[in-house]
């Protein structure tokens, strides 16, 4: 059968092409300096406030020997002085334990360009986090954090009273869920306890960014 050199040329061309387009696609790899913690503080929401939260990603960060880095938890507070999840966490990009990067900048962290998913958003140890469909699911993740990474207003609590507290009743979290593209602000926790978390379907876990991943 005779083949036409000109369009086998041409095929081999638009190969070509496609192949660099998805070359060009992947985003850029660096070191890490984003995880989800393996572990909460095992009394609940209540993580010894921004301070308390800000250790367990240091102490976390430190046992993978990313220690180097100043870690912060992705955590809003509200009331006086109240503080937004995005405001601590640096200027980016972020990548995770495996140089992927889920984010090139705040605005991007924050619209449909960020890239936390179920096989991005993984542990220090470049573990997975047991999402939607695990038995237990953990893909709660605390935040306290509108969409956008801000507080919400004082009023109804969405922090857990400012991460000190452990307790139910009117109290609650707002979570994101790793797992899907309201990764930052999904829903309400049933409230702030251990048990209170497992049952919304989380485990009292965090968003750790590094801050100065550039230095």
């Amino acid at each position: 059968m005779h083949i036409n050199n000109k369009f086998v040329l041409r095929g081999v061309g638009v190969i070509c092409l496609a192949f660099a387009g998805l070359a060009q696609a992947q985003p850029p790899t660096g070191p890490m300096s984003f995880f989800i913690t393996s572990q909460g503080s095992g009394n609940g929401a209540n993580l010894g406030g921004l301070a308390g939260a800000d250790a367990i990603c240091q102490n976390l960060a430190e046992s993978v020997d990313q220690g180097h880095l100043t870690w912060r938890a992705y955590l809003s507070t509200q009331g006086a002085n109240a503080v937004n999840a995005r405001d601590r966490i640096g200027p980016g990009p972020w990548f995770n334990v495996n140089g992927y990067r889920v984010a090139a900048d705040l605005e991007s962290l924050h619209n449909l360009m960020h890239r936390i998913s179920a096989e991005t958003g993984l542990d220090e140890r470049g573990r997975v986090i047991p999402g939607s469909f695990a038995v237990p699911n953990r893909h709660d993740i605390l935040t306290g954090s509108t969409e956008d990474g801000m507080a919400y207003p004082a009023g109804e609590d969405m922090t857990c009273n400012n991460w000190t507290s452990s307790s139910d009743g009117n109290n609650k979290a707002r979570v994101g869920h790793h797992d899907f593209a309201a990764w930052a602000s999904s829903h309400d926790s049933r409230g702030c306890s251990p048990a209170a978390l497992r049952a919304s379907g989380g485990d009292g876990l965090l968003y750790c960014f590094a801050l100065n991943v550039n230095d």
